[in-house]
């Protein structure tokens, strides 16, 4: 069937979805590129190459199972990246997803899908870990509620595997596996653009949070992308090997430790930044507190722009590392970018998206 494949990315506008959009264009063996996204960006269309079609035309919620079907009809294959990206409490808390939302517990839906392949950020949806892999059990409560409703996700899709359906070529069984990323850095990381804001507005101070010995992995987004494209494929040629199992995603870049990392992406861009001082717990913990404070007390005359809050703190100075090669094991997966040149993409980016980027604002008025 090679080169009559339909894929649905959702959130194929996102940060992550977009690049996995773009390297699942370049695909042969893919007849079509399906972008579902809430919102509708220009951007995916260039992507399209000959016959294939990577289109942006889709846009609605994934919590709409109507909206959902229609974009599913004579799709194959599901990567499903679709998020509300909140950290900070800023947006209503969504209601948690139902099955049938996901197009994995409605048999009129899952019929039209043969795989899917479902991305988490795992160190938002799971507690403490220090050189774990992908057997290690966890223990301990997620706080985040962004990560509460994607570790939500990540259950319903390991669930609906397996799962008997009708109308299927490969015998009426869904097939499904997930994709854990951590610190995901790249180009278009809104995190990056905000750390380099703050670190020119302190004259190219970087401070930071976590304590020295808190261990994170970090992988740079254009191979997350791709752990995505070889996972979906893989899935489609081994699902014996692939179904019901979970990824790490994971390259080289060289450090666990995220301040280090964040210092050498900033200096590529910008010669000036240097690290600063480590900001203890208990004083941050006060700022946060202090300005809840703030932000019951002054509006509507005037509104505090969001900031850092005590559960997003805590993930912040928490370790979760791990150490694995599963998925270069299962299915062949090596980093299609190496940490050189990850770092200069990155700081490439950065560096021609600083004269657009305003300087940081702690407070706005509400008009």
């Amino acid at each position: 069937m090679d080169g009559a494949w339909v894929y649905l990315v959702t959130g194929g506008c996102g940060f992550v979805g977009e690049r996995i959009v773009e390297l699942l264009s370049q695909q042969d063996y893919i007849k079509e590129v399906r972008v579902f996204d809430s919102v509708a960006r220009e951007e995916v269309e260039k992507f399209s190459t000959g016959k294939k079609r990577a289109s942006a035309s889709i846009q609605g919620d994934i919590r709409d199972p109507g909206v959902l079907l229609a974009a599913m009809q004579g799709v194959h294959v599901v990567v499903h990246t679709a998020a509300l990206v909140d950290y900070r409490g800023t947006l209503r808390a969504p209601q948690p997803p139902q099955q049938k939302s996901l197009g994995m517990g409605n048999a009129e839906q899952t019929r039209l899908a043969q795989m899917a392949l479902s991305s988490v950020p795992l160190s938002l949806c799971l507690p403490q870990c220090s050189r774990g892999d992908e057997d290690t059990e966890y223990s301990g409560e997620v706080e985040l509620p962004y990560g509460k409703t994607k570790a939500m996700a990540e259950k319903i899709v390991r669930e609906a595997n397996g799962k008997k359906v009708q109308n299927l070529s490969n015998g009426g069984t869904l097939r499904t596996c997930v994709l854990r990323a951590n610190t995901v850095y790249g180009e278009k990381a809104a995190f990056l653009q905000e750390l380099y804001l703050l670190a020119r507005a302190r004259n190219g101070v970087l401070n930071y949070l976590e304590p020295e010995d808190t261990e994170r992995n970090h992988t740079y987004v254009g191979n997350v992308a791709w752990m995505h494209v070889l996972a979906a494929r893989s899935l489609q040629l081994q699902p014996e090997l692939l179904a019901g199992q979970v990824y790490y995603c994971y390259d080289d870049t060289p450090s666990r430790k995220g301040f280090l990392v964040r210092l050498q992406l900033l200096s590529s861009a910008d010669p000036g930044v240097r690290l600063g001082s480590h900001i203890p717990y208990w004083k941050m913990w006060l700022l946060i507190q202090l300005h809840r404070l703030i932000r019951a007390i002054l509006p509507p005359f005037w509104r505090p722009q969001p900031f850092l809050n005590v559960p997003l703190l805590n993930t912040i100075v928490t370790s979760f590392s791990f150490e694995t090669d599963k998925a270069s094991r299962h299915f062949g997966y090596k980093p299609l970018f190496s940490w050189e040149q990850s770092r200069l993409r990155t700081a490439q980016w950065l560096k021609a998206a600083a004269g657009s980027l305003a300087p940081p604002q702690l407070h706005g008025k509400n008009n």
